[in-house]
């Protein structure tokens, strides 16, 4: 069954990989400008990291001249397969079938060093949230899954099985940002004992009861499904992988868009630009420096867009997205990395392997 896609901030997301003056005063935003032929950055090499069902990279390949190249990666192997098909008919199109966080192997193993452009568009796709069998909305009845790739990785309902209440709660709070999470957790530890959980309804009932003030608008079990899938899909860990990855790999005036729909990982892409558009605030703080000793900026912001009106009014799942964009600067990378630059890359290998759940078990966005 084929089920409808709409990217969300299409035009705006191209414009920011293209547009020279985008997000300058004066510079085009929304309405995508013409683009002049004898720019570089029409035949630049460009990552879509969340082909999804290709709606971005459809649109920027039909800006891009003959000799660009775009990479697309994504988990999902439905996704995958639409990519695929694509790549066949677009020769300037590679396809991994992998998450974004690879980016920097996948590359170098097709020979490219260094890029102009990646586009990331956060979080699950409305394709994967109106198919039940994905088990990602709390709508449908469907398995309890939540997998972007369904072909690795424990499902949510082997998660739940086996998780301790303090887990589960950790998780649900810090990823749902849910203050009902110790409720939730024990609610569910409690049902475990007698059945299993198998559904999205038998889950998503299960929060509702748990739940005791609903805010408006809103299905009580949507913050414990944003927070399992966030975490069997390790989102967040992966995302401050993938926004290190652009620092490193991004030719000066090169630009990284991203689109988020939750606060979570929108923080995340925020504080990074801004760490690295001001990379002397820490040092400052350390000791004394004469200006001309500072650090200089790797990234500069170029913005933020929302959807307008006219967009939520065809698209409502659009009505929380924002794009954030930065351009890499012509300064050289900190001798230490990038690291302190994007929040969660912080956390030790044992802190982070504490967090994540195991891949070995049960066997297995877009």
């Amino acid at each position: 069954m084929e089920f409808e896609h709409r990217p969300v901030l299409l035009a705006p997301t191209v414009d920011a990989l293209l547009q020279p003056h985008f997000g300058r005063r004066g510079g085009a935003r929304a309405a995508s400008a013409q683009t002049d032929e004898a720019d570089p950055r029409l035949a630049g090499i460009y990552v879509d990291g969340t082909f999804g069902r290709g709606g971005h990279t459809r649109e920027l390949l039909s800006r891009l001249g003959p000799q660009a190249r775009v990479v697309v990666f994504d988990k999902d192997p439905v996704a995958i397969g639409v990519a695929r098909a694509l790549a066949g008919s677009d020769a300037r199109v590679t396809v991994v079938h992998d998450g974004f966080a690879t980016m920097p192997q996948a590359l170098a193993d097709l020979g490219i060093g260094q890029i102009d452009g990646v586009m990331l568009d956060l979080g699950v796709s409305s394709p994967q949230l109106d198919d039940a069998g994905r088990g990602f909305s709390f709508m449908r009845e469907g398995p309890l899954d939540m997998r972007m790739d369904t072909t690795r990785g424990p499902t949510v309902a082997e998660w739940l099985a086996q998780a301790s209440v303090d887990e589960m709660r950790e998780v649900i709070a810090d990823y749902g940002e849910e203050r009902f999470a110790f409720q939730i957790a024990k609610t569910i530890a409690v049902r475990r004992a007698t059945a299993p959980l198998r559904t999205t309804l038998e889950l998503a009932e299960l929060v509702a009861g748990a739940v005791r003030t609903r805010e408006k608008g809103q299905h009580p079990a949507t913050r414990t499904f944003q927070a399992l899938r966030i975490y069997i899909n390790r989102e967040l860990e992966e995302l401050a992988r993938a926004l290190a990855a652009a620092l490193e790999l991004l030719n000066p005036k090169g630009r990284f868009a991203v689109i988020s729909l939750h606060s979570l990982e929108d923080r995340m892409v925020k504080q990074c630009i801004a760490a690295a558009a001001r990379p002397s605030s820490e040092t400052m703080r350390r000791m004394p420096l004469r200006e001309d000793e500072l650090p200089p900026a790797i990234m500069h912001s170029l913005g933020r867009v929302l959807a307008d009106d006219e967009e939520v009014a065809g698209n409502p799942r659009s009505r929380s997205a924002v794009l954030r964009v930065a351009e890499r600067t012509d300064a050289p990378l900190p001798a230490g990395g990038v690291a302190t630059f994007v929040p969660g890359l912080a956390q030790t290998p044992a802190q982070t392997q504490a967090r994540a759940p195991a891949r070995g078990a049960g066997k297995g966005r877009r």
